[in-house]
């Protein structure tokens, strides 16, 4: 099998992996060398000028030796096997880089032999782009749970961010659906990874050439829909991920029903794209706003509800809290108004200083009036016009289409396709714009 039939196969095997980031790291090629990291992010993402960043993202390899019931390269599923060397790939990679198609690399693998293997081959691969091509661009490595830990060192010592999918929610769906891991096996590495940039930091301080571990840290995806895990597992999940190691992100992926098994959904379901929508918005809120996942759900509410972000949910079920004043309310109270992001809350606060504000400069500050409007005052005056009450609010929240689904207590499917540019939808455009934005 040539080189371009193992790039079609890995490369499409690749695409189900969500958890690649923009890189954070800043490293610099040196003298001679090519390729360079840069804070701005290396990623299928977009940078601050507007430039589209790309990186190869690509398996090692397809064959594996597991036999996870979810996953299109399970030992039991019939499909085509490649496996690239570490120099067909750090070859590949570099000849891409050298045609401008790529500025970095995003390397996985299936479990071919056994961890400790497979690590090897993608340190291998490593290394020649380092210490051969002088490569200093951005590179993303997964980390191979079960793999010994100088190897996962190795590793960190030649990448610029790690991942460690944590796959499932709990250890009952890994016991399930993924029988060949565990949870401990997933969590050993994720916490090695944590304490090995712990000691790295204290070492640049006191060595100015020390090498650099993981300099952009690391970050984790779950699937979410394939088993019963509710949102409030997963959120909570999320929660302690990001306090004990340190996670720069969850990444939440639609469980895509590619494989057939009874203990799966039908190969006909539809992905539950608007749900990992959700999660991604209260995965915001935690990381952002200052909220805690027991502030957005709890035993008695596990789901979030699809018609309606969860920062406006909290809201309308708290609104004993509002309307507050911001001229005068705390920058703590400014970020859980819905319509005001980190950036506009920001802005707020310097500007009062100078002026008061009327809602007619709130909207020069970015704040998105159609929605804070009925939960914030200026200098204790309401928005002209406005009335708080459920009904008005909650049209401003949703479209018509999916107030009349919400008030007749039908499902999310009962309303407009979700997540269409062409369609009438679940998500507003203002959905759309606050995931580009990350104003909530």
């Amino acid at each position: 099998m040539d080189v371009f039939e193992k790039l079609k196969i890995l490369t499409d095997a690749a695409k189900y992996d969500a958890a690649c980031t923009s890189s954070g790291a800043n490293r610099k090629a040196n003298k001679g060398g090519i390729g360079s990291a840069e804070a701005c992010g290396i990623c299928h993402s977009f940078a601050g000028d507007g430039r589209c960043i790309s990186l190869l993202k690509i398996l090692m390899t397809n064959v594996c030796i597991y036999d996870c019931k979810y996953c299109v390269n399970r030992v039991s599923n019939d499909t085509r096997r490649a496996a690239f060397t570490p120099r067909e790939l750090a070859d590949l990679t570099i000849n891409f880089y050298k045609r401008n198609y790529i500025e970095g690399l995003f390397l996985s693998s299936s479990i071919i032999k056994n961890p400790d293997y497979t690590c090897e081959n993608m340190i291998k691969t490593l290394r020649i782009l380092r210490d051969e091509y002088n490569f200093s661009g951005y590179i993303h490595a997964k980390a191979i749970p079960g793999a010994d830990s100088k190897l996962i060192d190795e590793l960190g010592l030649l990448a610029d961010r790690m991942s460690v999918n944590i796959e499932l929610p709990s250890q009952k769906s890994l016991k399930l659906l993924a029988p060949d891991k565990s949870k401990n096996s997933i969590l050993m590495p994720m916490n090695h990874i944590q304490n090995r940039i712990k000691e790295n930091s204290k070492d640049i301080v006191v060595y100015k050439h020390a090498p650099k571990f993981v300099p952009a840290g690391q970050s984790t995806q779950m699937i979410v829909g394939a088993t019963p895990d509710t949102d409030f597992q997963i959120l909570n999940l999320a929660e302690s991920l990001y306090s004990k190691f340190k996670l720069k992100r969850v990444f939440f992926s639609a469980y895509m029903p590619v494989v057939q098994n009874s203990l799966l959904p039908e190969i006909h379901t539809k992905p539950p794209l608007l749900r990992e929508h959700r999660l991604y918005q209260a995965d915001w809120l935690l990381r952002f706003y200052g909220f805690k996942a027991s502030e957005l759900l709890d035993d008695n509410n596990q789901s979030f509800n699809p018609y309606i972000d969860p920062k406006c949910n909290w809201a309308l079920n708290h609104m004993e809290l509002f309307p507050v004043d911001v001229n005068t309310a705390s920058y703590k109270a400014l970020l859980r108004v819905p319509g005001i992001g980190v950036n506009s809350a920001k802005r707020i606060i310097t500007t009062r200083r100078a002026v008061k504000l009327d809602f007619s400069g709130l909207k020069k500050l970015g704040v998105v009036l159609k929605r804070a409007q009925y939960f914030i005052t200026c200098s204790g005056k309401l928005s002209y016009g406005v009335k708080i009450n459920e009904d008005s609010v909650l049209r401003s929240l949703m479209s018509d289409k999916t107030l009349d689904a919400f008030r007749n207590n039908l499902p999310a499917e009962a309303a407009p396709k979700q997540l269409s540019f062409f369609d009438n939808s679940l998500l507003l455009k203002e959905d759309i714009r606050k995931c580009l934005t990350g104003q909530m």
